[in-house]
């Protein structure tokens, strides 16, 4: 699925965003593990970027990984999520990133559950949760 793209300058998004959400999205942080507010939760319903509101994960695709993380087996559609090759930290490994506004989510790793065999590990700062009844 086509996306919108979205562009802004820096000011605009630290103005939504706090500063850890903004490190984390448009720096490329990393919050630490086991501190995120998504990485425990069961509670149903999609979540979506926390920069533009895409929807980017269903709840029913999110595992227990043990990483500190919120971890997907796949994201709500091809379109929503987009990778590209990280080369920072002295290693090579794939980020995901929001298709429509190109908010840093986490990385993609190829040691995940069935049926895909993926583990998307992102941060839950660039997360909301919109919880379905």
């Amino acid at each position: 699925m086509r996306r919108e793209k979205i562009a802004k300058p820096d000011a605009q998004w630290r103005v939504g965003l706090t500063s850890e959400q903004y490190h984390v999205t448009r720096e490329k942080g990393t919050e630490r593990a086991f501190t995120g507010e998504y990485c425990n939760t069961k509670a149903k319903g999609t979540y979506a970027c926390v920069c533009c509101h895409q929807s980017l994960y269903r709840s029913d695709a999110k595992f227990d990984s043990g990483t500190g993380w919120p971890s997907f087996f796949e994201p709500i559609d091809d379109g929503a999520v987009t990778t590209e090759e990280d080369h920072s930290l002295g290693m090579v490994r794939t980020e995901a990133l929001c298709s429509s506004c190109g908010a840093h989510l986490g990385h993609v790793f190829d040691d995940g559950p069935a049926p895909t065999g993926q583990r998307h590990c992102i941060n839950s700062l660039s997360l909301k949760l919109v919880e379905s009844e």
